[in-house]
C-alpha cells in the first residue's frame, strides 16, 4: 500500500505539531530488502524503456497505491528486511501504542469504507492531477483495494516479518504501475487527511503521529524493496499471445512468448494488462513449470464484468502482445523434503497445480502426490486429459476429479475419504471460497498449519475478472 509522508491535512484536523512528512529515500540501503522468489527489478524512479523491437508502452502505468493487495502466506519466501520494532505495551495485551491507535482508526471508518475510498481519491485527484493518468479510465475496479491494503497493514502492524514481506512484495509489484518515490508522499497526504475527516470523532494529535510514524516505515520499505529490485529485473515485460485455445465456452488457455527471459517458480502467479484495457493489471498462475522454451501458458475463466478475463478469453488471438508484471506468490514446492503432496485444485486454480506436478517430475523426485480436481460438472473438468496424462507418466502421481452435482460432494469434503494426510504438504488453488473451506478441512484432519500453502484470500479476492 502506497503511504504517506507528509504533515497534518490541511481540512481542520489535529494541527498536529509533528514536524513534517517523511522525505524517501531514493536509493536503497546497504541491505536493502531482497526478494528470493524471482521477482523485477523496481525502478524507484521511472520504469525502464522498451527496445525498438517492442511495441510502445500502454499509456502509464497503474496507481500509486495498493491496486493488488497481495498478503503474503505465512511460507512467503520474502526475506525479513525489518522496519524498527513498535513498542510494545504490557498492558494493552501486548500490541504497541501506535497498533492500537492505528486498528482504532480502521474501525472508525470501516462501516463508512466507501466514502473514505471516494474522498481519498477526489483529494488525491485535485491536489495532484498529474497523477490521475497512474489510474485507470474507470475507477470502479480500483476502489475498495486501498481500504484492504489498510486493513491488512492494521491487522499486521505489530507482525514485522508478516507485514514487511508484505510491503516489499506490494513495493515491487507497483513498478508496473510507474509509481516513483516521489509519488509517495502526496498518496500519504490525502490518506492522512481522509481518514482524519471521516474519524473526526475520535482524531487526535497523537492518532496523527501513531499514523505518520507507522506510514513513514511502510513507505520505506516499499522505495526500498522496489530500489532493489531494479537492479535485477524490468518493471514488466512485453509477451506476445502464440496461441489461444479456447477449451469451453468461457476458459482459455493463452500461451505467450516473453520479449526477455522471465524467471518464475512453479506454483507462482503473475499479473497481465491487456491492450484494450489500459492500467488494469488481474492476476493469473502460471499452468507449467518453468520451459526450456520460454514460453508461459495462464489458464482464464471469463466471469462476468470481468474486463481483463473477457479480454483475454473473447478478445485476444495469436500475435497480440500483453504486458507482464513481476512473479510473486510462494506456493512453491519444498525440494529439501520427501514429503508428500496432497493438491486441491478447483476450476483454474488447477492450473498452478498442474505446474507444480511437473515441477516434482523434473526433479527426479519420486514422492507422492495426490491430486484432487474439482469442478461443479463435468464440462468444468476442461484439463482433465491432461493431468490423466500426466498420471499414466507418473507412477507416483495420482489423479482424482470430484465434481459437485454428481456427488453432492464439496472438494474439501472429498479429502476425508482418502489419507491418511500425515506427511503430506498440502497446498490449494481456487476460488476464494475453495480456499477458506479447504483450509478448515484440513486443519480439521490435522495437518497442521505450517504445512497448508495458498495464495492468500485477500490476493484471490483482487484477480476475480
Amino acid at each position: 500500500m502506497d503511504a504517506p509522508t507528509t504533515a497534518s491535512a490541511d481540512n481542520g484536523t489535529s494541527g498536529g505539531g509533528i514536524g513534517g512528512w517523511f522525505t524517501p529515500r531514493k536509493q536503497p540501503a546497504e541491505d536493502a530488502p531482497q526478494s528470493a522468489p524471482p521477482a523485477e527489478p523496481a525502478p524507484a524512479a521511472a520504469a525502464p524503456q522498451p527496445s525498438a523491437a517492442q511495441p510502445p508502452p500502454a499509456e502509464s502505468s497503474t496507481p500509486a497505491l495498493p491496486a493488488e493487495p497481495r498478503v503474503p502466506t505465512q511460507h512467503s519466501t520474502a526475506p525479513a528486511a525489518r522496519p524498527q520494532e513498535p513498542a510494545v505495551r504490557a498492558d494493552t495485551g501486548g500490541a504497541s501504542p501506535d497498533a492500537l491507535l492505528i486498528r482504532r482508526t480502521m474501525a472508525e471508518v470501516a462501516p463508512i469504507a466507501d466514502k473514505v475510498t471516494s474522498y481519498f481519491y477526489a483529494l488525491l485527484f485535485v491536489r495532484h492531477p498529474d497523477l490521475r493518468s497512474l489510474f485507470p479510465a474507470a475507477m470502479d475496479t480500483q476502489r475498495d483495494r486501498l481500504l484492504k491494503a489498510l486493513l491488512t497493514a492494521a491487522e499486521h502492524i505489530d507482525n514485522t516479518e508478516v507485514l514487511v514481506a508484505y510491503l516489499q512484495n506490494l513495493g515491487r509489484g507497483h513498478r508496473k504501475y510507474g509509481t516513483r518515490a516521489e509519488h509517495y508522499p502526496a498518496v500519504g497526504e490525502c490518506l492522512i487527511a481522509a481518514l482524519s475527516k471521516y474519524a473526526s470523532g475520535i482524531w487526535d494529535a497523537e492518532m496523527e503521529a501513531a499514523w505518520v510514524r507507522a506510514y513513514t516505515t511502510i513507505s520505506q520499505v516499499m522505495i526500498d524493496a522496489a530500489a532493489a529490485d531494479e537492479l535485477r529485473a524490468p518493471a514488466w515485460w512485453y509477451a506476445e499471445i502464440v496461441a489461444h485455445d479456447l477449451r469451453t465456452p468461457d476458459v482459455a488457455v493463452v500461451t505467450v512468448r516473453p520479449d526477455q527471459p522471465y524467471p518464475f517458480l512453479a506454483g507462482q502467479y503473475t499479473s497481465l494488462e491487456t491492450p484494450w484495457w489500459p492500467r488494469i493489471w488481474r492476476h493469473y498462475s502460471f499452468a507449467s513449470a518453468p520451459r526450456s522454451d520460454g514460453l508461459l501458458t495462464f489458464h482464464v475463466k471469463a466471469v462476468p464484468a470481468g474486463w481483463v478475463s473477457n479480454a483475454l478469453v473473447h478478445r485476444a488471438r495469436s500475435g497480440d502482445i500483453i504486458r507482464l508484471g513481476p512473479p510473486a506468490g510462494s506456493m512453491t514446492v519444498d525440494h529439501t523434503t520427501d514429503s508428500g503432496l496432497l493438491c486441491l485444485g478447483g476450476g483454474t486454480g488447477i492450473a498452478p497445480i498442474k505446474a507444480l506436478v511437473e515441477d516434482v517430475a523434473e526433479h527426479g523426485e519420486r514422492r507422492a502426490v495426490e491430486v484432487f480436481y474439482g469442478a461443479r460438472t463435468d464440462h468444468d473438468l476442461y484439463d482433465i486429459d491432461t493431468m490423466l496424462r500426466l498420471q499414466q507418466s507418473h507412477p507416483w502421481l495420482s489423479v482424482r476429479a470430484v465434481i459437485d452435482q454428481q456427488a453432492h460432494l464439496q472438494l474439501p469434503d472429498a479429502i476425508r475419504e482418502y489419507g491418511p494426510w500425515n506427511e503430506f504438504d498440502a497446498y490449494l488453488s481456487g476460488p476464494p471460497g475453495m480456499i477458506r473451506s479447504g483450509v478448515d478441512a484440513l486443519r480439521n484432519i490435522g495437518i497442521p498449519s505450517e504445512r497448508i500453502r495458498h495464495d492468500s484470500v485477500e490476493e484471490l479476492v483482487a484477480t476475480g475478472d
